[in-house]
């Protein structure tokens, strides 16, 4: 059986620049992830979280090692700052060791960053359904 290092994207919003808001969007896009793709947490080999510039409040990374990442090295940043993007942004890179082919791999992107990847979305309470366009 073979093992590849994987990439797992992830994006979500929080709502305010509090400690609370980033952990809060953190770990439930975290727990989808997890969900998602069946992660164990020594399988994953590192993550690389970044946020907007206009969350500064907490350490994304700090929602993993409270879900028990505690071995697995983590690094956090802020994106570029794009004229127009996406705000109160958080993103998630995670390496993950596993046997699953690229394409059986899921990303996930809810709250606000569903526009960013719209085709990967992943409907919950913060994320409600589309609305079919009308002709």
């Amino acid at each position: 059986m073979t093992i590849w290092c994987r990439g797992i994207r992830g994006a979500t919003t929080a709502t305010e620049n509090t400690r609370e808001a980033i952990l809060e969007a953190t770990r439930e896009l975290l727990q989808l992830l997890i969900a998602a793709n069946g992660i164990k947490p020594e399988d994953i080999a590192s993550a690389i979280f970044t946020t907007t510039p206009d969350l500064n409040a907490e350490f994304p990374a700090v929602a993993a090692r409270e879900l028990g990442w505690i071995d697995t090295a983590l690094l956090c940043g802020h994106e570029m700052n794009v004229p127009g993007s996406l705000q109160r942004c958080i993103r998630v890179l995670v390496h993950w060791n596993t046997t699953r082919h690229a394409s059986d791999v899921v990303h996930v992107y809810i709250r606000g960053a569903r526009g960013l990847r719209p085709e990967r979305a992943i409907m919950t309470a913060f994320a409600p359904q589309p609305q079919p366009l009308s002709s």
